[in-house]
C-alpha cells in the first residue's frame, strides 16, 4: 500500500521526470559526439584518400603499378582499396576488380560501393572513393573503408546503453532516498503538530543546525509556538488575576450592604454604608475600564489619527496636571526640556502613556520627595525620562511589573489594580517605542522614541 502511494507521490514524479529528462540530454549529448567524431574521421579518411590519388597521379607509368602494389602490401587491416583501369575499364593493377558503378570520374571524394578481385564476404563493401582519367586515357581509382565509424557506432551505442541505464537507476534511486527522508520529516512533523493541536503546548517541531529552509522554516515555527505558549499561559494568567482583583473589591461591597441591612438604624448610617458599596463596585468597574482600554489598544492597527506631536509641549501639559497633586504630598515636581523634540504618534494615547508614569511615580514616591521629567536626545532617538526619589524596582521585578495584575509586595497597600506599566508597554508598542525600566533605589522609566524616516 505505502509502495503504491509512493509511486503515485509527486515526489516520485519528480525524480522519474528529472531522471528523462537526464536520460534526454545524455543521449542528446553522446549523439553529438558520435556525430562530430564520425564527421571528422570521414573528412580524415578523404584527405587520405585524395592525397593518396594525387600521389600516385604524379608517378610515371612504369612506377604506378608499383606503387599501387606497394601501398595495398602494407594493408593488414584490408581497408585500403586501389585500381588502375585502361580507357576500356579493364583492371590493369590493384585489388579492385571493375570501375565502382555509381562513381563518378574526376569529382571529390564520394561514397561508392566496390568490388575486390579477392571478395570474401558477399556484397560489395561501401567505402569513401575518387576516381581520375589520367593522361593515357586509363582510369586510377582509390578508396578507404570507414568501418571505423560502424565500430565508434557500435561503441557509442554500448556506452550510451550502459550509462542511460545507470544514469536512470541512479536518479530514481536518488529521488527515491530523497522523498523517503523527505515523507519521513513530513510524518514527523505531522505527529508533533497532532500533539500541539490536542493540546501539548511544550511540543517543538524538530529542527537541525544545517541552514536549510525546512530547519528555517521549523524555527520560526517552534518561535511562534513560543510565543502563543507564553500568551496561552499569560491568559489563563490573567483570568485568575481578574477574578481575584475583582473578587476583593465586590466582597467588600456584599459585606457592607449587608451590615449596613443588619446594623444601620439611623439614614446617615446607611449613606456609610452605600459609600462604602458604591466605592467597592467603582474599582471594579476601573478593573473592567482598564482592561478594555488596555485590549482596544493592543488590538488597534490603525495609525489614521497618528501626527507629528510635540513632546516638549505634551510634557508640559502633564506638568500642569499632576501638579496639585504632588504638592498635596508636598513633592517637588519639575520637567527639563533639554531640546525640543516632535515625534510620530497618537496624541491621546501618548498623553494617557506619560500621565501613568508621572502618577506611578508621584504614587510610590514618599512625601518630601521629588519626580522629575526630562525630555533628552539620544542617538538618532527621543527620550523622555520619569524619575523620582522612591524605592524603586529591583532588578527582579523589572519585566514582571509590566504583566497584568503584578503587584510588588511592599505596594501591596498602595491604591490601584496592576495595569498602569502594561497599559504604557502596549501604547509603547504600538507606536514602535520601547519602555524601559531602570533597577535600583530610586525610580527611573524611560520611553526611548525612534526617529521616523519618512519617505
Amino acid at each position: 500500500m505505502r509502495q503504491a502511494q509512493f509511486l503515485r507521490s509527486n515526489r516520485f514524479r519528480w525524480a522519474a521526470a528529472v531522471a528523462a529528462f537526464l536520460a534526454i540530454f545524455v543521449t542528446l549529448f553522446l549523439g553529438f559526439i558520435y556525430w562530430r567524431v564520425d564527421d571528422y574521421l570521414i573528412a580524415r579518411s578523404d584527405r587520405m584518400v585524395a592525397y593518396q590519388l594525387n600521389f600516385f597521379a604524379r608517378l610515371p607509368a612504369d612506377r604506378l603499378i608499383d606503387a599501387i602494389d606497394d601501398h595495398l602490401g602494407g594493408d593488414s587491416r584490408g581497408v585500403l582499396f586501389a585500381g588502375l583501369f585502361d580507357a576500356d575499364g579493364k583492371r590493369i593493377a590493384g585489388n579492385l576488380a571493375r570501375i565502382p558503378r555509381e562513381l563518378e570520374i574526376d569529382k571529390p571524394v564520394q561514397g561508392a560501393r566496390v568490388a575486390r578481385i579477392d571478395q570474401s564476404k558477399p556484397g560489395d563493401p561501401l567505402v569513401r572513393a575518387i576516381g581520375r582519367r589520367l593522361a593515357d586515357g586509363s582510369v586510377l581509382v582509390v578508396g578507404r573503408n570507414v568501418d571505423e565509424t560502424r565500430e565508434l557506432s557500435q561503441v557509442v551505442g554500448e556506452a550510451l546503453a550502459l550509462g542511460l541505464l545507470s544514469l536512470f537507476v541512479l536518479c530514481m534511486a536518488a529521488g527515491a532516498w530523497l522523498s523517503v527522508r523527505a515523507e519521513r520529516r513530513v510524518e514527523e512533523v505531522n505527529q508533533r503538530v497532532r500533539r500541539i493541536v490536542a493540546g501539548d503546548l511544550r511540543e517543538r517541531l524538530p529542527h537541525g543546525s544545517a541552514d536549510e529552509p525546512f530547519s528555517r522554516l521549523a524555527a520560526i515555527v517552534n518561535g511562534m509556538l513560543d510565543e502563543m505558549e507564553t500568551m496561552i499561559n499569560a491568559l489563563a494568567g490573567v483570568g485568575n488575576d481578574i477574578a481575584h482583583d475583582l473578587r476583593t473589591p465586590l466582597t467588600r461591597a456584599r459585606l457592607a450592604l449587608e451590615r449596613g441591612r443588619t446594623n444601620a438604624s439611623t439614614v446617615e448610617q446607611l449613606q456609610q454604608v452605600a459609600d462604602k458599596a458604591i466605592a467597592g463596585i467603582d474599582q471594579s468597574l476601573s478593573i473592567v475600564t482598564a482592561l478594555l482600554r488596555l485590549t482596544e489598544i493592543e488590538n488597534s492597527r490603525r495609525s489614521a489619527a497618528f501626527g507629528d506631536v510635540a513632546m516638549h509641549d505634551m510634557l508640559r501639559e502633564v506638568c500642569d496636571v499632576y501638579e496639585p497633586i504632588a504638592e498635596d504630598k508636598t513633592i517637588e515636581l519639575s520637567v527639563k526640556i533639554v531640546a525640543k523634540a516632535q515625534v510620530r504618534g497618537d496624541r491621546d494615547l501618548l498623553f494617557e502613556a506619560l500621565a501613568n508614569l508621572v502618577d506611578n511615580a508621584i504614587k510610590f514616591t514618599p512625601e518630601g520627595g521629588r519626580v522629575g521629567i526630562e525630555l533628552l536626545r539620544g542617538n538618532s532617538e527621543t527620550i523622555v525620562r520619569i524619575t523620582d526619589s522612591g524605592p524603586g524596582i529591583n532588578q527582579q521585578e523589572t519585566e514582571a511589573v509590566l504583566r497584568r495584575f503584578y503587584r510588588s509586595d511592599k505596594i501591596r497597600n498602595t491604591p490601584g489594580v496592576g495595569l498602569g506599566l502594561n497599559l504604557v508597554a502596549a501604547i509603547a508598542k504600538l507606536h514602535g517605542f520601547r519602555l524601559v525600566i531602570h533597577p535600583g533605589p530610586g525610580g527611573r522609566v524611560e520611553l526611548l522614541c525612534p526617529d521616523r524616516n519618512e519617505g
